[in-house]
């Protein structure tokens, strides 16, 4: 062994034994001796007289990278001996007499490093040096299995090197590949075709891996060359006996399924696909897909089966011949049962889309009115295939109904992966309706007495059918339960499922019910069912939180579609939601027989502490519950039925006292002891006032304001007495923010409920809020703000008027008179509050200036302010990398233009507000922010700030005259490099009634004072 033997072996080691100094030294070397010049002389002789495997390894990969680098500046002898010494390995030929060891007999890997070699030099010299490669290597092929198999691992490496698309490949491989293939089909693959069968022919009953091997590589090559070669008397047969033979090995078998299929999916004009799927007579394997499930055979022949199929509608689709049409649809029909049985019980190949081919099937069936009676069983059997795909894996059963991290992320795959099968659903309800529902019909009622081991999914999915069902019905159709949809819903309503603990039944079973509710709409006998259905422990009641807060939306939903029809019951859902669980056997003898007991709605306070508890726990982070799980959406339910005025006005105050009443004791019970709560009572008390003003807030969206207002003012009264008793919260918890939070949330609401009404309680809410507010929560009191101004314009003037001082000085006390810092390390929470904050600010300033409160601006107490509120809009107009808060101060300066400013000749009504104007608004950004070149005319949202800022120049021309000419225009564009004819058109177009052409003009005038300054020009 001399030291390059022995570099190698160190090099390969793996084991440890190797000192990895020395390793290290080895590759070193081993590397340096690439650079030899004679380097592939040695490797070769290396080959012909070394047995290690590793030395072998790394001769080959040596001789495949310096031919593939250096091919071009090698000598012609080198590539002679290269070329010789190769193909002479290759058919197991020895190099010269002395040589000891034959490469072909080495492992599997050996072999295959020695084809990719062989490839790489056809690659440089096929067929313009070395034309007769393969022509060469036939004869080598009666040598027996050995130089077969590695004549097969030749076309096999060439395929993968460079022929196959699944590679991405560059120019240069795809014209070297084309260059290839059109040499093999002139020059010899007849010559190799008739050796593959040959081959097969001979060793099909002793050698079966040589056989596999060799049609392994034949499906390679199908597809691009003369299909008539191996679509014949000669091969075809063949192909079906082998397929067919029990006797021989699986992959044989399969390799053979393989050569079919590539003989299936070659390219060519549909009427001759049509013929050649005629020829094969496919139903000769139809029975073997339906033996073991999981051997490669049925896999392989499952593949076949359904890319049969794909061409078979593919002709079905393109052929128009009424003749043609029907032999294509007739193999369609032929091969379509087994194609449904592969989708329900085999592992389906990836390349094949079920829903795509399903989808195209029952688009053809779209053209065909009415159906026959197989098209209507292969609609039945696409329905079972939907089922099957959308049915969940009970191995993840319990983690999916705890939902932890497993159970979320294989709903997450579930609903994604059914996504594609319910709109084929939806399709296959639109073209046979009845069908589908049938179908769902007998699903669901078979799934009911399913055995209990699967009888949790099995009645998962088929209520996911009749939900997605519903999608492609339309309203008149649901309405008037078309179809079978008159029995089906009644059907799911009364059917009791023993899964109902389950929180994927629970919850789609209510989503289901909800659906349908336009059918309820028109069949109100069926409501008694329905409030039982949400209301017992199917729904709100329902062990599974999640179960339950969906629930209580859907529930409001649903009270939202019946709401008048639904009086006669609110009674009896008050009563189901506020008495102890014991009163839940009762549920459904009060709602289906009607009974007319008198109930009392006089709650406990406990019974009705409870329910809120029940129904508003903070307990539940906003990751595990999503907005529509809130479960205050039960309080909205019942202020939605106990707020219409259908309700008696003795009994909707009634309901809205036994409710507001307990609430509010509570809270003042709280306020009272505030001081005396312990550290460890605090947490929980304080949450049980958040828990009380969210059921409060819901509770009032029921109401309207002109009910509370106008035609029922005594109930308007008690929202304003609730108020008064929250408000205190204000004061007794003034740092705490989730109360102020949900405070503010409720005085939002308030304004909305009572109107103007409200106004005697607000200066007291506003200077609690004011008070100690944050950043975020100053944002929030801004919004509040932004309400009531958009709600009663002046009327809020002098409310406004009052606050205004003691925000401007607590925001530019926080907010820098600069743009805020921007760029790494400056994501922060805060940071995110203070651009919150600044966004809503712009806001508030735009909603005062456009509804009439500029004044407010202007008064004695905040006059101080003024100067900067202007240099803040002027500096966010100019420079702000947001456009809509750049539009918004342009605005705002559009509207104060025209508030305080008059013409001609009145006094300025603020001093000094013109000059400003005109110097340092129109100069800097009129102009200036314009020319900077991060000013891009091409998007969309600059172009509107740009429309604004030329309608702030014709404003400010209408209010100023010619000191606006004087200032601006004669003053500032010679700076910018305009020429004297350019301002004298500008000035002519702003005093003319052409905006279009005015804004026209001044974008090309920037564009071209650009060019003329590049770069030069300071921006201010």
């Amino acid at each position: 062994m001399d030291d390059l033997e022995k570099a190698i072996l160190f090099s390969f080691d793996e084991s440890g034994a190797v000192d990895s100094v020395l390793k290290s030294q080895a590759v070193n070397y081993c590397q340096q001796f690439k650079e030899n010049p004679s380097i592939c002389t040695v490797c070769i002789e290396k080959l012909c007289y070394c047995k290690l495997v590793q030395v072998q390894f790394w001769c080959l990969q040596t001789l495949h990278d310096v031919i593939r680098v250096k091919y071009a500046v090698m000598s012609s002898e080198e590539k002679g001996f290269i070329r010789q010494s190769v193909f002479s390995m290759a058919c197991y030929d020895s190099i010269d007499e002395k040589s000891s060891v034959r490469v072909l007999d080495s492992p599997a890997f050996i072999k295959n490093k020695l084809a990719q070699v062989l490839v790489t030099l056809i690659y440089f010299e096929y067929p313009m040096i070395w034309s007769s490669v393969f022509v060469d290597f036939m004869p080598h092929l009666s040598k027996g299995s050995v130089v077969i198999d590695m004549f097969s691992r030749v076309l096999n490496a060439l395929d993968d090197e460079l022929i196959s698309l699944d590679y991405p490949r560059t120019a240069e491989e795809t014209a070297v590949a084309a260059r290839v293939k059109d040499a093999i089909r002139q020059q010899c693959v007849e010559q190799i075709v008739r050796a593959w069968y040959d081959i097969v022919s001979m060793y099909r009953n002793s050698d079966f891996e040589v056989c596999t091997s060799v049609l392994e590589s034949m499906r390679r090559y199908i597809s691009w060359i003369d299909i008539n070669l191996i679509a014949n008397d000669a091969f075809i047969p063949l192909f079906f006996e082998l397929i067919l033979s029990d006797g021989l090995s699986e992959q044989f078998r399969g390799a053979a399924v393989g050569c079919v299929l590539a003989v299936v999916s070659k390219r060519m004009d549909t009427q001759s696909k049509l013929s050649l799927l005629k020829s094969l007579q496919i139903s000769r394997v139809f029975g073997l897909v339906k033996e073991d499930g999981e051997s490669e055979l049925v896999s392989k022949i499952a593949e076949l089966l359904t890319g049969y199929a794909v061409e078979a509608l593919e002709c079905v689709k393109r052929l128009n011949s009424e003749n043609a049409n029907m032999i294509s649809m007739e193999l369609l029909n032929e091969v379509l049962p087994s194609v449904f049985y592969v989708m329900q019980n085999c592992e389906v190949d990836s390349t094949f889309s079920m829903v795509q081919f399903l989808s195209g099937y029952v688009t053809t069936m779209k053209s065909l009115s009415p159906l026959r009676e197989e098209q209507l069983l292969h609609v039945s059997q696409i329905l079972e295939v939907i089922r099957t795909q959308i049915r969940y894996d009970p191995t993840y059963r319990h983690n999916l109904d705890v939902l932890d991290k497993i159970g979320i992320e294989e709903e997450d795959r579930m609903v994604e992966f059914r996504k594609d099968l319910l709109v084929l659903l939806r399709s296959v309800g639109r073209v046979a309706p009845e069908v589908a529902q049938v179908f769902i019909s007998n699903s669901l009622a078979s799934a009911v007495v399913a055995s209990p081991d699967r009888n949790v999914e099995e009645v998962e999915a088929a209520l996911s059918l009749l939900y997605a069902l519903g999608e492609s019905m339309s309203d008149e159709a649901m309405r008037t339960g078309a179809g079978l949809l008159s029995e089906l819903v009644p059907m799911l309503l009364q059917t009791r499922l023993p899964c109902h603990s389950n929180r994927l039944v629970a919850l789609v079973y209510l989503e289901t019910v909800t659906r349908y509710m336009k059918f309820i709409q028109e069949n109100t006998q069926y409501i008694p069912m329905v409030l039982t259905a949400f209301l017992d422990e199917r729904g709100i009641h329902h062990q599974n939180i999640h179960v339950s807060r969906r629930a209580s939306y859907l529930f409001m939903r649903v009270v939202r579609l019946l709401k008048a029809n639904l009086v006669p019951f609110i009674e009896k859902i008050l009563q189901v939601l506020f008495v102890s669980p014991t009163y839940n056997n009762c549920i459904i003898t009060m709602f289906i027989l009607h009974t007319s007991a008198v109930y009392t709605y006089s709650f406990t306070v406990q019974s009705l502490q409870d329910t809120v508890a029940r129904f508003t726990s903070m307990n539940y982070t906003s990751k595990e519950l999503s907005v529509s799980e809130d479960g205050s959406h039960i309080f909205e339910a019942i202020g939605l039925l106990i707020g219409m005025e259908d309700v008696p006005v003795e009994k909707q105050s009634d309901y809205l006292s036994s409710l507001l009443t307990p609430l509010c004791q509570q809270v003042q019970a709280l306020l009272l002891n505030a001081k005396t709560l312990n550290p460890e009572e605090s947490p929980q008390k304080i949450t049980n006032v958040q828990q009380i003003i969210v059921a409060i807030n819901s509770l009032s969206k029921g109401f309207s304001e002109r009910l509370v207002t106008a035609s029922r003012p005594a109930i308007g009264l008690m929202f304003k007495q609730t108020l008064d008793v929250l408000l205190q919260i204000l004061v007794v918890f003034p740092k705490i923010e989730p109360l102020r939070s949900k405070v503010t949330s409720f005085i939002h609401r308030m304004v909305d409920t009572l109107g103007a009404s409200v106004f005697p309680y607000l200066p007291k809410a506003l200077e609690q809020l004011l008070a100690e507010s944050e950043p975020k929560e100053l944002a929030g009191f801004l919004v509040l703000l932004n309400q009531l101004i958009c709600k009663f314009n002046t009327s809020v003037h002098d409310i406004v008027d009052e606050v205004f001082p003691a925000i401007a000085g607590r925001i530019f006390n926080i907010i820098p008179r600069d743009t805020l810092p921007s760029g790494p390390g400056t994501n922060t929470e805060e940071m995110r509050e203070l651009l919150e904050l600044q966004r809503t600010l712009y806001t508030f300033l735009h909603v005062i200036a456009t509804h009439d409160l500029s004044s407010v601006f202007l008064s004695p107490k905040s006059r101080g302010y003024l100067e900067q509120i202007m240099q803040l809009l002027v500096n966010t107009s100019c420079h702000h990398k947001d456009y809509v808060m750049r539009k918004a101060c342009v605005q705002i300066f559009i509207r104060l233009i025209k508030d305080w400013c008059a013409r001609p000749f009145v006094e300025e009504k603020v001093p000094g507000f013109q000059n400003f104007m005109i110097e340092v608004f129109a100069k800097n950004c009129c102009l200036y922010s314009l020319l900077d070149k991060s000013f891009e005319f091409g998007d969309a949202n600059t172009l509107i700030l740009f429309g604004e800022i030329v309608s702030a120049q014709k404003v400010m021309y209408e209010k100023f005259g010619n000191d606006f000419l004087v200032g601006f225009v004669y003053k500032n564009f010679p700076s910018a490099h305009c020429p004297q004819d350019l301002a004298e058109q500008y000035c002519q177009k702003l005093q003319g009634n052409d905006f279009k052409g005015l804004k026209s003009f001044y974008q090309s005038l920037i564009e071209k004072l650009r060019l003329q300054q590049n770069g030069s020009l300071v921006f201010r």
